[in-house]
């Protein structure tokens, strides 16, 4: 996910979820790292995987 969308979408949730700006902050740090956990576990699931081969000469 681009990380712009990834704040869009953390600031959007922080501000609905928190009720001062201490709360604020913390929610959209954990909304923003779990955006990332996401996407890190998408990517893996995408990406070919490669095996290791010899050539023997």
């Amino acid at each position: 996910m681009n990380n712009f969308f990834r704040g869009l979408i953390a600031a959007w949730g922080a501000k609905k979820l928190g009720g001062g700006c201490f709360s604020t902050i913390i929610i959209f740090i954990i909304i923003w790292v779990l955006l990332g956990k996401c996407n890190q576990q998408s990517q893996g699931a995408t990406q070919p995987v490669r095996t290791k081969t010899s050539i023997c000469r």
